[in-house]
């Protein structure tokens, strides 16, 4: 017996034994729930091929909207559904979902029992009387339509937190007044080959999650640096998952082929599946989901100085002039922390800072923006504390007791910006103390929270449950105010991200990461995860943040003499050579920003022989500004990142693919730093299916092999696919100055398309199509390029195209 329903009406009806059920809809947004059991199932698709998965032991839970950080909203055009006799089906021309057990075992019209497994041997009878899941069985197959496995959801789990599980203590976190606290999770198979990447930042070095437990939460005390959660996976299988659970949630992939994911508190399983027949149209549905990755001032895209920290105003002056005297480019200064005389006093101690209006002024008049640090703490002798605790807006304690670090954590208390009222109030708050006087952009640190909700509680609800949801919230509320008060775009560089955190105008960091070689190797798999994440505006302190030490001793002599940047590096003989391989590195990431805790922090500070090598790397940098931005509109259109590991674009070169040291950097470069003290060389796989250009001498080699590339202190290994397109600017100091395309260079063998992208870099114009566009073709056969749309230069093609002859 096959029963179908077509979803062009809003009200259906179907048939189960003489029986009528209808389902109600609101014109296309349709969603079939199926009871089973005690439990319901919930299926309901927001675009061909994005289908979301609710289950639950609450009917009212199951069929509820998705948690923080969704904004879609469902869709069903094109999706048909029918039930048999062993199953249901809802199908698009994009992805068959198909649940086991149909109509045939029914009972009523309004629930069904749980259909069992087949081939049940008599000993699984007889341990299911005494052990026995909490749920009713289910088992959901995605496929392709022509029969491709995506994945399969082959059980899951909804209990009481209990003592045999070893959670019962957890229910100390909830108040009577909350909902019940149950744990949920839910398990996929795994075949041999699947591979897993993305899951917001981990930095234990790895890039295929596969066999790697995945602790997905805000932890800055974590193995191996900071982590935060994006829980957002990625295939090479051609799906991502997207699970909608914000509380502490573990990962386990690929562990006796199955992937298991387990979140501490929760009131249903609810999950989307996003097929693609490529990386990038994945991203498209994450950005469907969780919405645009908005373009940035194009200052962010140059280089961003800081260092913990500049204490004066005279003294951020000086590293300006230190940029423009020495005529190099740079975009943005920052002030970082304990410029103001408390935490959350939200002013600028008049000893160090008499006057910095002007100084903004004067920075601005030289081509630089200003980005300055704000807390969410509030100590409780600044001047807002006893205000903010009348209205009950700190995160707090079961009895309203202000959470904070005590013993020895003294920095106060954390602003609850879930709450709108609070947030609105710390938005006008900043903004009326610390962006009035002329600063451009913001550095929300400690958005985890730094103090960690669970057991405590936000407006939204238990700390413990929405563990993860702060960054949202907390940027959200910056981003909303930038786009409410001022007339440029917003800039928030923000220490943690969730869900969604990519579309509030934000740059993410990896936090405060030691000054070591390991630390170093380490970012390269962190920021490529992070990036995979859907989260395209990553970034590291170049250098790393925390002190050096005293003394370091390296295995190698150093390529760089350290003997005239002691003021600087102290005994730590190999720092400035560590600093370069960093920076040159840092120069093909999405955000270049150096920071640290070192004495000086410029350019100029790590001796004579680093100098010249920094220089290069920053006039590049500014070079490539024209093929960076237009990456950024890129990402903006698409949701998919430029800073992409190798699976991304080499999809079926399985050795790519599970490379952690080498990636790519938009459509043309291959990056593969020197991250070994010492190294004047570095093996370099070579992507196959392309010839490969060394960009500094312009050899072309065969894709599909590992080359030995030299690679002296002053050189980062690079490499250009064959087939791109990339325009480069005139020299300008900083973005703020007109810089026109100065040459485009070919790297001939194919054809190649690149799209050139240019606006005014500051407002929100081109949300509405104002922006200059120009489509370039390159015709390999023909050895022609051609262009066409907004007129990119003014000075003959023959004077600014250059094709590369290989050598």
């Amino acid at each position: 017996m096959l029963r179908k329903i077509c979803l062009a009406t809003g009200i259906v009806s179907v048939l189960f034994a003489g029986m009528p059920i209808r389902l109600h809809a609101q014109g296309q947004q349709q969603k079939i729930i199926i009871p089973r059991g005690d439990s319901t199932i919930v299926l309901e698709p927001y675009a061909p091929n994005i289908i979301r998965v609710t289950l639950s032991l609450l009917k009212d839970q199951a069929t509820g909207a998705p948690g923080y950080g969704i904004v879609a909203s469902p869709a069903s055009d094109g999706w048909s559904y029918q039930e048999t006799e062993d199953a249901h089906i809802y199908r698009s021309s994009r992805i068959v979902m198909t649940l086991l057990g149909g109509s045939g075992r029914r009972k009523t019209a309004d629930a069904s029992p749980a259909p069992e497994p087949t081939n049940v041997q008599k000993t699984q009878a007889s341990i299911g009387k005494f052990f026995n899941g909490s749920t009713p069985w289910a088992d959901l197959r995605f496929t392709t339509p022509d029969g491709r496995p995506l994945t399969e959801m082959n059980g899951w789990q909804m209990s009481v937190p209990n003592y045999k599980d070893g959670n019962a203590g957890i229910l100390n976190d909830k108040r009577p007044s909350d909902d019940a606290f149950y744990q949920v999770g839910a398990s996929f198979t795994s075949p041999s080959d699947e591979h897993y990447y993305g899951l917001g930042q981990n930095q234990e070095g790895y890039l295929d999650h596969r066999g790697h437990s995945v602790p997905c939460w805000n932890n800055y005390t974590a193995t191996g640096g900071p982590t935060w959660c994006i829980p957002f996976v990625v295939t090479n299988k051609g799906y991502g998952l997207l699970w909608d659970n914000p509380s502490q949630t573990t990962i386990d992939p690929g562990f006796n082929d199955q992937t298991r994911w387990m979140s501490q508190v929760g009131s249903r399983v609810s999950f989307f599946i996003i097929a693609g027949d490529t990386t990038d149209e994945i991203y498209t549905g994450y950005r469907l989901l969780t919405g645009a990755t908005p373009l940035l001032p194009k200052a962010a895209y140059g280089y961003i100085q800081c260092k913990q920290r500049y204490i004066t105003q005279d003294e951020v002056l000086q590293v300006a002039k230190g940029y423009r005297d020495r005529h190099l480019p740079a975009d943005v200064l920052v002030v970082d922390w304990f410029y103001y005389t408390k935490m959350g006093e939200m002013d600028m101690d008049p000893k160090n800072w008499p006057d910095p209006q002007a100084m903004n002024d004067e920075l601005h008049k030289i081509g630089f923006q200003t980005m300055i640090s704000v807390w969410p703490r509030f100590v409780p002798e600044s001047r807002y504390y006893d205000f903010i605790l009348k209205k009950g807006w700190f995160e707090h304690l079961a009895d309203g007791t202000p959470t904070n670090g005590l013993p020895y954590d003294r920095a106060g208390s954390d602003i609850d910006t879930t709450n709108p009222e609070a947030a609105h109030w710390y938005w006008e708050t900043v903004r009326d103390n610390i962006l009035s006087k002329g600063f451009d952009s913001l550095w929300a640190d400690e958005t985890e929270p730094d103090l960690p909700p669970n057991g405590s509680y936000y407006h939204i609800g238990p700390g413990t449950r929405y563990y993860n949801v702060y960054p949202l919230f907390h940027t959200g509320a910056l981003y909303g105010g930038f786009r409410r008060d001022t007339d440029h775009r917003a800039l928030t560089l923000s220490r943690d991200a969730y869900l969604g955190v990519q579309s509030k105008g934000t740059i993410v960091w990896s936090s405060d990461i030691s000054a070591t070689w390991d630390a170093f190797k380490r970012q390269i798999p962190t920021g490529l995860n992070a990036a995979a994440s859907g989260l395209a505006y990553w970034s590291n302190d170049t250098g790393g943040w925390q002190y050096l030490p005293g003394t370091h001793k390296p295995a190698h002599p150093p390529l760089l003499d350290p003997s005239d940047a002691r003021d600087n590096v102290g005994g730590y003989d190999d720092y400035p050579e560590l600093y370069t391989r960093w920076f040159e590195y840092a120069t093909f990431l999405p955000i270049m920003r150096s920071h640290g805790s070192r004495n000086f922090n410029e350019v100029w500070s790590y001796g004579k022989q680093a100098e010249p090598i920094l220089e290069k790397y920053l006039k590049l940098r500014y070079e490539l500004m024209p093929y960076i931005y237009s990456l950024g509109y890129s990402t903006y259109e698409t949701g998919a990142p430029y800073m992409r590991a190798l699976f991304m674009d080499f999809p079926n070169d399985t050795k790519a693919a599970l490379l952690t040291d080498e990636y790519m950097f938009g459509p043309a470069f291959l990056v593969a730093p020197i991250y070994e003290q010492g190294a004047t060389t570095r093996e370099v796989y070579l992507p196959a299916g392309s010839d490969w250009y060394n960009y500094w001498t312009n050899e072309r080699v065969h894709g599909g092999q590992t080359v030995s590339v030299h690679a002296p202190i002053d050189t980062l290994p690079l490499f250009v696919r064959a087939g791109s397109i990339i325009p480069y600017g005139s020299q300008v100091l900083s973005t703020s100055e007109a810089q026109s395309i100065a040459k485009v260079r070919i790297y001939p063998g194919t054809n190649a398309e690149f799209t050139l992208y240019q606006d005014d870099g500051k407002t929100y114009a081109y949300e509405k199509g104002s922006s200059q566009i120009t489509h370039m073709h390159w015709d390999d056969k023909a050895r022609r390029l051609a262009h066409d749309g907004a007129q990119a230069w003014s000075s003959p093609d023959n004077q600014i195209i250059e094709v590369v002859n290989h050598k």
